[in-house]
């Protein structure tokens, strides 16, 4: 849920007149394949070490220590609100806080998935440094497994105090979604409106096997859930107006205007003036552009912090972003990237990819998506069970990647990034089910020993 950070004139300050202006806002994001890249953000749930309970905001090991420590140690910059230190910047890199005190790294788009494994690395290594001191530790898990929603303190961000309060009035989960839950984004470049297109549909019809690979969510509030990606069923019930599968993707028709007509009828949060948020919650984007609110009319600035707002399972704002896994152990960190780049930047694994999934109705797609989020592997899509479209999926990819040819310095492709998924996806179990296993057996329901055998840096 990173910040959409307002400019200062320019292109932003522009009266929002046209649907046009939309369509080129999203065409603008275009570039030529050689300038193509990947980007990933991670998010990460802290806790303490001793009781496996979500670490504060607040307090001397709270996540504002954590920040500040960061920043005295690594050189980062602290970005403060009303007082309060609520991310840090360093060269172009962001690490910004999700409502729940969940700290996400917002990577640098790279050329290869090698590039990005050595910023990755380091951030882990600095956030264990100052995580040790603390008596903290941060989970490769998609969800806080101990603390219940209401004994998490909210980050005092002014968006999250407007974001709170709204989503109880149009889902029963969302609050969930913005305390508790973690995820692993991957972000993704496009040369044409049509190219654009074909990804955002592609990406979302194979959300539902990329959700059951990286199942990652299934104990919260203290114990087994029901669930192997609540992560991704909390999303279903957070608010149908900006989130889910988006139909008209595989319509004919798709295209940058109909995405803009969706985000237009979409209800707001707020606007950004001189740097202060003015709260329009409810309120759909087209009656803001048409008619104005209080005093305000729309820019096109405006329509880009909307986006932002919104989270359909693909999102498009100048770049796409896939938005449909739980946050990963740390063997498989990488993994999503590596994936999305060979499934998505090569035109033959993406038509491969696609027929998987291609001759399915709307309602089997969310059908499967709800069976996955309880089944992962195991669940069914017709006469497959997912585990086996998941090995044909990383067998595409894994041959893409290869022949991408791109080599780390010990003459490696990318698809080594795939190997701990691949072999997991061999024996049919998801990190999720791993994690229930254990829970059950060799940590006998101790949340100090969760804690310690999911956390980043201990070999899981």
């Amino acid at each position: 849920m990173s910040d959409y950070v307002e400019a200062e004139g320019g292109r932003d300050a522009e009266p929002l007149e046209s649907l046009e202006q939309l369509v080129e806002h999203f065409a603008s994001g275009a570039k030529p394949r050689s300038e193509w890249r990947v980007g990933t953000e991670y998010e990460k749930v802290g806790v303490e070490r001793e009781t496996g309970r979500a670490i504060p905001f607040s307090g001397p090991r709270g996540v504002e220590v954590v920040l500040r420590r960061l920043a005295e140690r690594f050189g980062w910059e602290p970005v403060e609100e009303r007082g309060r230190v609520v991310a840090l910047s360093r060269a172009g890199v962001e690490i910004t806080l999700e409502p729940g005190g969940q700290i996400e790294l917002s990577g640098r788009p790279f050329a290869t998935v090698h590039e990005a494994r050595g910023e990755i690395e380091e951030h882990l290594r600095e956030m264990s440094a100052v995580a040790s001191e603390l008596g903290v530790l941060f989970l490769g898990l998609g969800i806080q497994p101990f603390s219940r929603l209401e004994e998490i303190e909210w980050v005092p961000k002014r968006r999250y105090e407007i974001m709170g309060p709204y989503m109880l009035r149009v889902g029963s989960l969302g609050q969930r979604m913005m305390k508790q839950t973690a995820t692993v984004q991957v972000n993704l470049d496009y040369e044409s409106e049509a190219d654009a297109i074909e990804k955002m549909r592609v990406a979302t019809g194979l959300g539902p096997i990329l959700n059951a690979i990286f199942a990652n969510s299934s104990i919260s509030d203290g114990g087994p859930n029901g669930f192997l990606s609540f992560r991704g069923h909390i999303w279903t019930d957070t608010d149908p107006a900006r989130c889910g599968m988006l139909r008209f993707l595989f319509e004919p028709g798709a295209s940058f205007a109909r995405y803009a007509e969706w985000a237009l009828d979409a209800p707001m949060y707020f606007i950004k003036r001189a740097g202060v948020l003015h709260e329009m919650t409810g309120i759909p984007f087209r009656r803001f552009w048409r008619e104005g609110v209080g005093g305000f009319r729309a820019t096109i600035g405006d329509f880009a912090l909307h986006l932002s707002t919104l989270f359909p399972e693909v999102r498009l704002k100048t770049y796409i972003e896939l938005r449909m896994t739980d946050s990963q152990p740390e063997d498989s960190m990488l993994a999503l990237p590596a994936l999305a780049k060979g499934l998505l930047y090569e035109s033959d694994a993406r038509e491969a990819a696609w027929e998987l999934v291609a001759d399915l109705a709307f309602d089997e797609r969310l059908r499967l998506q709800a069976d996955v989020h309880r089944g992962a592997l195991a669940a069914r899509c017709r006469r497959y069970r997912v585990r086996e479209l998941a090995r044909e999926l990383l067998a595409i990819a894994a041959e893409s990647l290869r022949r991408q040819g791109c080599r780390d310095e010990r003459g490696e492709t990318e698809d080594v990034y795939l190997e701990a998924v691949r072999e997991r996806v061999e024996r049919g179990v998801t990190p999720a089910e791993l994690v229930l296993e254990e829970w059950k057996r060799d940590w006998s329901h101790d949340p100090a020993r969760l804690a310690a055998a999911t956390a980043y840096g201990a070999g899981r």
